[in-house]
């Protein structure tokens, strides 16, 4: 058996059903032996936009996604993808085309060591230096990848060690080991932290999702009466149309959810990573009493310094705290921090003017997406608007790269999404910026077949740093670009392209554009001084007057 194949079989032994890539001269091989594989490959247009799909492939699947490239230009150019899964905890594995073995000692065309250059995005990477080893390589790269907290892992595979003639099997699966339950010890002093105190805040992060913990979650904040707030990462934890939901948190330093905080006297972080969002903002003073429940010890920083955690099944824990825990009887101000967003919604839902405010277009998609619908947002304003307006009511139906978040993450993701959820309906949203990133990849989903919008925030300019320099110095520096036709560009791809041009074509468009088969573009000019005015409420909102 060539080696090549044997890769191919240790991948199909892990269950993989799709690997993103680009061919190269060095990963022939391979390829060739994909040929004879119920695997499919799939040929993106950047190495970039294939470590993303196969990054939302992992987030939505909990199963490794897979990207390949080759060696020289194409390995560096899968990092975004890969350092995005890596630190927002998603399952990945890459394998690299690398250069033969008699010319890693020397100068070499195209050569570069990409085990080195991989090592700090991953939680672990090697070359396959023999064919030998390649059954245990794989199987320690998938087990590394999805176990937790779940991450990056690389492969570096040479040409000529792909050539290579062998005799071996995979290695078969067996169960992996279980996340423990946490002891009757441990709970006790749990439920005793959290009875003791008279206004506990819970902060659900995105290990929540990954642990499939969200109906425990919904079930211990509703019997105790305890409000959550989620992490972007983290949306759809709990169904914000339950009373409780404070919506998400992180819009920024002084978030409007941060006035429930600030009078908090328990923080109880389920599933709750630092890389979502940074302690010092919610906990400035580091007075705040934090229980961290989550299948993994907290981390060590001088503003999660923990009272106590609880590490194991995050269900499991929350179910049996459920049951030990007194019933909150304080009031809450949760219909205050609420009704600063629903308000909000209210007084936009009719809105005219154009260019349309984020408000009114975030509205329109929540009316025109069902419940199980998947929206997945690029990095930008928008993402801030989408945490803020965007009401998710499942899990694992708003996709939010928070941990690296990285632009031109949105178009490729929406691939990803359906081929695992051919049958939900998809809209990726993002700005300008983003979407140029990354558009290439229209020519890819054009090629597969499959259905979804792509919504640009049209407003010529990195909307978000505008912002933040009209914020700090009162002017905006090398932020502004133009664009191509949109509308044009998309249909020079076979795309379906729209333009809106008054806030009443969004809703109409986007319904029909939902029932188009393949890539439809909707162009939406968008006004972002509304970013302005939003911190300027949300100043208002967490004045001292607020937390009376």
């Amino acid at each position: 058996m060539k080696a090549s194949d044997l890769l191919v079989k240790c991948l199909e032994n892990e269950g993989v059903r799709y690997i993103f890539g680009i061919p190269g001269e060095e990963n022939i091989d391979i390829l060739d032996s994909l040929l004879d594989s119920k695997i499919q490959f799939i040929p993106t247009r950047h190495e970039q936009a294939a470590a993303f799909m196969a990054d939302v492939y992992g987030r939505l699947t909990g199963k490794a996604g897979v990207c390949l490239s080759t060696l020289g230009p194409e390995a560096p150019n899968l990092v975004m993808g890969v350092a995005d899964a890596n630190l927002d905890r998603v399952p990945l594995v890459a394998i690299t085309g690398q250069a033969s073995l008699d010319r890693m000692h020397k100068d070499s065309h195209q050569y570069m060591d990409t085990v080195a250059l991989f090592k700090p995005i991953t939680k672990w990477n090697t070359l396959v230096h023999t064919a030998d080893i390649i059954p245990e390589v794989v199987r320690k790269a998938f087990k590394l990848a999805q176990m937790e907290k779940p991450g990056a892992t690389h492969i570096d595979f040479p040409e000529d060690v792909a050539k290579a003639d062998l005799i071996a099997l995979p290695i078969p699966l067996k169960d992996e080991a279980h996340t423990p339950y946490p002891t009757e010890e441990t709970l006790g002093i749990a439920a005793k932290l959290i009875s003791d105190e008279n206004y506990p805040v819970v902060l659900a992060g995105n290990g929540v999702l990954q642990s499939c913990a969200s109906e425990s979650l919904t079930n211990f904040a509703v019997k105790l009466n305890i409000p959550v707030a989620t992490t972007f990462m983290g949306k759809g934890a709990i169904s914000d149309d339950c009373p409780l939901s404070l919506l998400s948190i992180g819009l920024r330093d002084d978030d409007h959810i941060s006035c429930g905080f600030d009078q908090a006297d328990l923080i109880i972080a389920i599933g709750y990573d630092l890389v979502e969002y940074p302690p010092y903002k919610w906990n400035p003073h580091k007075s705040k009493k934090i229980l961290h429940i989550d299948v993994t010890p907290s981390e060590v920083d001088a503003y999660y310094n923990v009272d106590m955690e609880v590490i194991g099944k995050i269900s499991e824990t929350l179910d049996h705290l459920s049951g030990m825990v007194r019933i909150k009887e304080t009031k809450h101000i949760i219909s205050i921090l609420r009704n600063s967003v629903t308000e909000e919604c209210k007084i936009t839902h009719d809105d005219r003017s154009f260019p349309m405010k984020p408000q009114k277009i975030l509205c329109d998609v929540r009316e025109v997406l069902k419940p199980d619908d998947i929206l997945i947002s690029d990095v930008g304003a928008h993402k801030l608007w989408i945490s803020r307006m965007y009401p998710v009511y499942k899990p694992n139906t708003c996709i939010i790269s928070n941990g690296f978040a990285s632009m031109g993450i949105a178009l490729p993701s929406a691939i990803a999404a359906k081929l695992v959820y051919p049958e939900r309906r998809v809209i990726a949203i993002m700005g300008d910026g983003g979407f140029l990133m990354n558009s290439q990849e229209i020519e890819t989903d054009t090629r597969l077949g499959l259905s979804f919008v792509s919504l640009i925030f049209h407003d010529n300019s990195y909307g978000v740093i505008k912002s933040k320099q009209l914020n700090f110095f009162g002017r905006s520096a090398f932020v502004d670009f133009s664009n191509p036709d949109f509308v044009k560009y998309a249909e020079s791809f076979g795309a379906k392209g729209y333009r809106v041009e008054s806030a009443n074509d969004l809703k109409p468009i986007l319904q029909d554009a939902l029932k188009q088969r393949g890539v439809s573009v909707v162009d939406c000019p968008v006004d972002y001084s509304e970013n302005i005015f939003l911190t300027q409420r949300m100043s208002k909102l967490s004045s001292p007057n607020t937390n009376e």
